[in-house]
């Protein structure tokens, strides 16, 4: 067991934010989880996974572990499924394209989605009308107070659009080992965004694949966000809102363009990305999209993105987030919420 002080998290978050971490380790399996969670109880404890979803606005006076619990295991299979379970610590992208290689179906629409696998079910990921809960079998988490292992079903997990019980119910008292999906022998295909069919059209596709799926979300996911190589950004920042069908009805007589996706339980989807381009600091075209204030910003290619060009701290995006949230409120009457945790 190696505990470093004092060390700088910049490299471990997509952000790219120069934080610091009074102390600091990984662990690779239980046993290491525990022994480290012995090591400074008086404490506080913060759980660090590909660090693709959160914003350090400071830094952090307590014990930083590193999730590096690899492995992806074939666990049984039937007549239609594949049962699979992958380590927490495992990149989510190259996770993906594993399944993909092994034909196994129903993550295709969730690649390149940044983070390593064990933030996948805190938030229930989504993109292109597929969601983590589509796919999710279980996952063991490893309880901080009581020191055990329990396993959690779909429905224990009480997933939501971006919620689970692991950032509400049970916020900061679990940590995932572990998940098991259950992926498709016989893909069901799903091209209902425009974007998506739009892309395979322009890829030439005759027969959709997973592989063609995969390969045109990857297309437009680079072409709307930065690599955080060249650019920081924790991808989308704010989660897309979703209202009541007569809330969304009397916005459309006001703003007839706002566009919507249908949601579940008769609620509308509206594009976060839209409704930012659409408010702003005066005198711009795209509203909030490619605005800049010293190193903190708002991606020119996508508003849903806050992006850090170089030497910006936290509390410089977060605050940039505050003007963006309370612009939006001011025109629509819609409170943004943020997919990133701020810490």
């Amino acid at each position: 067991m190696v505990i470093q002080e004092n060390i700088s998290l910049k490299s471990f978050n997509t952000f790219g934010i120069n934080a610091k971490a009074r102390y600091f380790s990984t662990f690779s399996d239980v046993d290491e989880l525990e022994e480290l969670l012995h090591a400074y109880p008086q404490y506080p404890l913060f759980i660090l996974g590909g660090g693709s979803n959160i914003l350090f606005t400071k830094d952090f006076n307590g014990l930083v572990l590193k999730n590096e619990i690899k492995g992806v295991d074939e666990m049984h299979e039937d007549q239609n499924y594949v049962y699979v379970k992958a380590g927490a610590g495992e990149i989510w992208h190259r996770f993906v394209l594993h399944c993909i290689n092994n034909n196994w179906a129903g993550l295709e629409n969730l690649s390149l989605i940044p983070g390593n696998v064990g933030a996948s079910p805190m938030q229930n990921i989504g993109a292109y009308g597929v969601e983590l809960q589509d796919v999710f079998y279980c996952l063991e988490a490893f309880h901080r107070q009581e020191k055990k292992i329990l396993t959690f079903t779909s429905s224990d997990c009480e997933f939501g659009y971006r919620e689970s019980v692991f950032k509400r119910k049970y916020k900061d008292q679990f940590i995932i080992l572990n998940i098991t999906l259950k992926l498709r022998k016989h893909p069901i295909f799903h091209i209902e965004y425009g974007t998506l069919k739009q892309e395979l059209e322009r890829m030439g596709v005759k027969e959709l694949s997973i592989r063609s799926i995969s390969q045109a979300v990857i297309n437009i996911r680079k072409s709307k966000l930065p690599d955080p190589k060249d650019l920081g950004s924790a991808g989308s920042f704010f989660k897309n809102p979703v209202i009541t069908k007569s809330k969304f009805d009397a916005l459309k007589e006001k703003f007839p363009g706002i566009p919507s996706f249908s949601s579940r339980e008769d609620r509308v989807k509206i594009p976060a990305g839209w409704l930012i381009e659409h408010c702003g600091p005066e005198k711009t075209e795209s509203g909030w999209k490619g605005f800049r204030r010293g190193d903190a910003g708002c991606y020119s290619k996508q508003a849903l993105v806050l992006v850090n060009y170089g030497n910006a701290v936290g509390q410089d995006i977060f605050n940039l987030s505050e003007e963006i949230t309370a612009s939006v409120k001011s025109k629509f009457g819609i409170t943004l919420e943020r997919e990133v945790n701020i810490i």
